[in-house]
């Protein structure tokens, strides 16, 4: 297949560089940044650069940009896109990514399939991306409005570049999930980060601390964008984890040993129950 990248950042990049040293696709690239796709040229990850009035080369499409970025990128070029193509995103968000771009990509007659690739560093751009970011990785498809056969080559090339597990589901329920698996972990960390007694953590800390501070650090618009677009999955965990805390706290104000015991204790056998499952999985 001929495929085209949009976006040569992180992920884009990392695409790139994965699909031209594990496959036999032709790859190209699309980004305002002249120096990520002279970077992109010379490295091998993409053998041509072209325009968007250039898109109908490509029998697959790739769209690697933020959210906002994406759906006018699309909206705008999609006309150039021939018919029959296959576009697949790569938004941490799947529901308000959908409901903007399948109608436009139903009008050109384009095979739109909502992907998200669950891999990414704490640093952005095409200068860390890498092509073995997905390898043993997770890679989520959405059927919602998809063309089968669509779904199906998404699928293999996801597995084709590295993904260990490909999940296909539908937008709501990837939302739903991701509000607690990822974004609720950025939010967590984050905040987190914001203790006066982080200036004060030379020689205090191990690997507890690094866990829960590594996603503190993020791209601010990107995460920004993401979480106003599944505002509801995530204000409902972001209510049950402060349901959660208060518990702790008044435990602990109370000093209330019984309380305390039993909060930790209902966590960790969730925990371990949890452990088990992937186990068996």
């Amino acid at each position: 297949m001929n495929i085209c990248i949009v976006g040569l950042g992180l992920i884009g990049g990392s695409f790139a560089k994965a699909i031209s040293q594990k496959t036999n696709h032709f790859c190209m690239g699309i980004d305002t940044n002249a120096n990520s796709c002279k970077k992109a040229l010379d490295d091998g990850a993409i053998k041509q650069v072209i325009t968007p009035e250039q898109l109908s080369l490509a029998d697959l499409v790739v769209l690697a940009l933020q959210p906002k970025t994406l759906v006018k990128f699309f909206t705008a070029n999609a006309k150039y896109i021939k018919k029959g193509a296959i576009v697949f995103d790569t938004c941490g968000v799947k529901q308000a990514v959908l409901n903007e771009l399948v109608p436009v990509a139903q009008q050109h007659g384009i095979k739109f399939v909502g992907a998200h690739p669950m891999a990414g560093r704490e640093f952005s751009g095409y200068d860390y991306s890498l092509a073995s970011l997905f390898d043993k990785a997770s890679f989520i498809v959405t059927t919602d409005y998809a063309d089968k056969t669509a779904v199906d080559v998404v699928c293999n090339l996801a597995q084709q570049i590295g993904f260990a597990n490909v999940t296909v589901t539908n937008a709501d329920h990837h939302d739903r999930v991701i509000a607690y698996t990822s974004q609720l972990a950025h939010i967590v960390s984050n905040s987190y980060c914001k203790s006066e007694t982080i200036n004060q953590k030379e020689g205090f800390c191990a690997g507890s601390f690094a866990d829960m501070t590594r996603v503190g650090k993020l791209d601010v618009n990107l995460w920004t964008e993401l979480f106003l677009s599944n505002p509801t999955h995530l204000g409902n965990e972001l209510g049950n984890l402060i349901t959660k805390l208060t518990e702790f706290k008044v435990a602990i104000d109370n000093k209330d040993e019984q309380t305390l015991s039993a909060l930790l204790k209902e966590g960790n056998d969730i925990k371990v129950k949890s452990l088990a499952d992937e186990k068996k999985a």
